[in-house]
């Protein structure tokens, strides 16, 4: 074939290639500009280049994107040299958080004038609309957009309920909106007029958040608080809260952003509670006065290096089960510490300092324990890496009122130092010895149940090794639409781990306790500097096995995991007293056989007695948006040293009946005592610029009496209260807790 003759047909297809492959465009004015890309939106994508004029036009679904400005319509034409674009069908403008919808759009990528007909605007929490929109000449507010027939809303519907209408609109880069000649619309009734109208495009300087309801321990009640900036990068509020059976509330509220000098929230609160009852645990009566501070703040001084102080003091251990339900259950114990920590590459050094502001809770103060941690790194050439650990500090272990005479406090140095040479031997087998020592040295112990123990030293010496290999098969003619799979590749991932440590020449009880092995339903690390219970370490020869199998298909063109399993447990080569040789079984399982169906699976075998200590199962089912359900069982053998124990069947549903209606519902059920413990029951209902939550909640409180609790929440679309989905997750939310 001549390639002359094939020249013309070649040179609108080099035109084609210099755009979609991103190809530089050039402003007249000045130096090479970004890159610029056309992207097809369906098969029937087609391109002319002219080569006179420098133009390209695209038809059939077509994308242009440039900087930060993606614009999508069914025809543009573009003007390489200039970067003037003409848009239409279905024009859709995304630019610096801006959504612009119309018809026709004039646009340029260089300077970002436009002009654009008949058009909706987003610019969250607010929605614009008008005949016609123009980009004016920059002046000092910055570039402006003038908008001519407009009218602005924050209701999401196409035909919104209540808008401004004005004459001309004008919209500033800082985010403030001017109008001249406007009139407020209910529907079409008009209601107000102003000659001229402002505010900025985010949410009001002031507002009120109300939650009214009723609680069988509170009475009928009113969670109020008002809420106001501070400047641009502050929020102060006050909550005012009134319970008929329990009294006036009142507590100040800041959060702030005050970056370079860091972020942080202060939360103030006091009662004079009328029925403060008596603590459940000591049976004394509580104070009426009851209050609650939260305070914390974080900041960075330099890169890598942070700070961070965090204060919770309350009057009582239950004033936040009573008023701060979701917080009390987040966190019932809350602490005070102020932690500094400086980070490079191959080291980390901590200091934190922790002291017992609230004397009911049990607290090893630390005054302060400043830590120096080598993360791995190879030594030179050699192959062989180190890790280490080196921390030293004062320590003192204060128990809960009523205990003082078992305190006790002592000086406490450690230091740990390790090696590790990893090899992958056949090209597939990977090996990681290591070997290290840590040596604790204990000042004297003070205090009247340690009689003044004498300084001594405990020293370690621990082995061990990791084993591991990965295989893998892929099938890529495996398919089944009934389990949404095409191509299947399974992965075998065994590994075993070995540590040894010989007994050392000070153990646990012979030593004071401040970092503990704290009982856990979930097996602990077995190398250091993992398992971090520096106090706990006694002898150890053990082996522990693992496999995981995965099994991944591809949906819609991504890599996605059908499942996952996790099978691990301990082989005690020589077991301590009290230990079986056989450690329990653990079982992680998450199944994904459809993109709206996950099965997930946590279990926990005793293998020697055949028991079953601990499962939890889970299933969710997520066609859409019109309904899901969720149904879960967790069950808990009785165990005294952890103080758990229970077989719970929980379910969760919601339906969207329409757009303006939905429900949710969630039931605990104790199987044991054949008790419901807790419903939930909410009903949403889409009031155009707002949503409304009512919810009753039913709780059977074991041996006390039964509780109801109604409440209606009211949040606005543009400034919700809660993130998506927070309400689903933490429904106490929505009753004020």
């Amino acid at each position: 074939m001549n390639w002359l003759r094939a020249l013309p047909a070649l040179i609108p297809l080099l035109g084609l290639a210099s755009l979609t492959a991103a190809a530089d465009l050039h402003d007249p004015a000045g130096p090479d500009r970004d890159r610029i890309e056309i992207r097809s939106l369906n098969d029937q994508f087609l391109v002319e280049y002219d080569l006179e004029t420098g133009t390209a036009s695209a038809a059939h679904g077509v994308q242009v994107l440039y900087r930060d400005a993606i614009l999508t319509a069914l025809r543009i034409q573009l003007d390489r040299t200039t970067g003037d674009a003409v848009a239409e069908g279905a024009v859709t403008l995304e630019r610096g958080g801006q959504i612009w919808n119309g018809e026709r759009l004039l646009y340029n990528f260089f300077t970002e004038a436009m002009e654009v007909e008949s058009f909706r605007l987003g610019i969250p929490p607010l929605f614009v609309g008008g005949e016609r929109a123009v980009t004016l000449e920059p002046v000092e507010q910055g570039r402006l957009v003038r908008l001519d027939g407009g009218f602005v809303t924050t209701d999401d519907l196409a035909t919104p309920g209540y808008r401004i209408r004005a004459r001309s609109i004008t919209l500033r880069e800082d985010r403030r909106l001017v109008a001249h000649d406007a009139m407020l619309y209910l529907g079409d009734t008009p209601v107000f007029w102003f000659p001229y109208y402002t505010r900025r495009l985010d949410r009001h300087p002031a507002r009120w958040m109300l939650t009214p309801g009723y609680r069988g321990l509170h009475g009928a009640y009113l969670r109020a608080a008002y809420e106001f900036d501070l400047g641009t990068n502050a929020v102060g509020a006050v909550h005012l809260d009134s319970y008929s059976r329990r009294g006036f509330g009142i507590g100040p509220e800041l959060r702030y952003d005050l970056e370079p000098l860091g972020t942080g929230a202060l939360h103030g609160y006091w009662i004079a509670d009328q029925r403060p009852g008596q603590d459940p645990i000591t049976g004394e009566l509580i104070d009426r006065q009851r209050d609650r501070i939260r305070f914390q703040h974080q900041v960075t001084l330099r890169p890598n290096l942070t700070a961070t102080a965090v204060v919770g003091r309350q009057s009582d251990p239950w004033v936040t089960r009573d008023f701060f339900e979701d917080e009390f259950r987040a966190n019932p114990m809350p602490g005070t510490h102020v932690e500094v920590q400086q980070a490079w590459p191959d080291f980390t050094l901590n200091a934190l300092t922790r002291v017992q502001v609230n004397d009911f809770f049990e607290t090893v103060e630390r005054l302060p324990d400043i830590r120096l941690s080598a993360h791995r790194q190879e030594l030179g050439r050699s192959g062989l890496f180190y890790e280490g650990e080196t921390s030293a500090g004062w320590f003192q272990r204060r128990f809960a009122t009523g205990h003082p005479d078992d305190d006790y406090s002592a000086f406490r140095g450690d230091t740990l130092h390790q090696v590790l040479l990893p090899k992958t031997f056949f090209g597939w087998l990977n090996v990681t010895p290591r070997a290290g020592g840590r040596l604790t040295y204990y000042g004297e112990t003070h205090g009247d149940a340690w009689e003044d123990l004498e300084a001594r030293t405990r020293a370690v010496v621990h082995l061990g090794a990791e084993v591991s290999f990965k295989a893998h098969r892929l099938w890529q003619g495996a398919s089944s639409r009934f389990w949404d799979v095409e191509g299947l590749r399974h992965i075998l991932e065994p590994s075993a781990q070995y540590a040894f440590t010989p007994k050392p020449n000070a153990r646990p009880l012979e030593l004071p306790q401040f970092d503990t092995e704290l009982p856990s339903l979930r097996p602990l690390p077995i190398h250091y500097p993992d398992y971090n219970a520096i106090d706990s370490i006694d002898s150890r020869n053990v082996i522990r096995w693992g496999l995981r199998n995965k099994l991944q298909t591809k949906r819609d063109g991504r890599v996605e995991d059908l499942l996952d399993w996790a099978l691990l447990t301990d082989w005690r080569l020589d077991p301590r007293d009290g230990q079986a040789d056989l450690g329990d079984v653990y079982s992680e399982l998450d199944f994904q056989p459809r993109r709206w169906l996950t099965v997930n699976s946590e279990i926990r075998v005793d293998p020697n007695d055949a028991l079953l200590r601990e499962s939890h199962h889970s299933v969710i089912f997520k066609p859409g948006s019109d309904w899901s359900l969720g149904l879960t069982h967790r069950y808990t053998r009785d165990d005294p040293d952890l103080g758990v124990g229970g077989n719970l069947l929980g379910t969760r549903l919601y339906l969207r009946f329409s757009e303006n209606w939905g429900f949710r519902t969630s039931h605990y059920y104790e199987i044991r005592n054949r008790s419901l413990e807790e419903q939930y029951y909410t009903i949403y209902r889409d009031l155009r610029s707002l949503t409304a939550a009512l919810t009753l909640r039913l709780r059977d409180n074991l041996g006390g009496d039964d509780e109801i609790a109604v409440s209606l929440s009211i949040s606005l679309k543009a400034f919700p209260r809660f993130r998506s989905g927070q309400d689903a997750e933490r429904p106490s939310l929505l009753i004020g807790g």
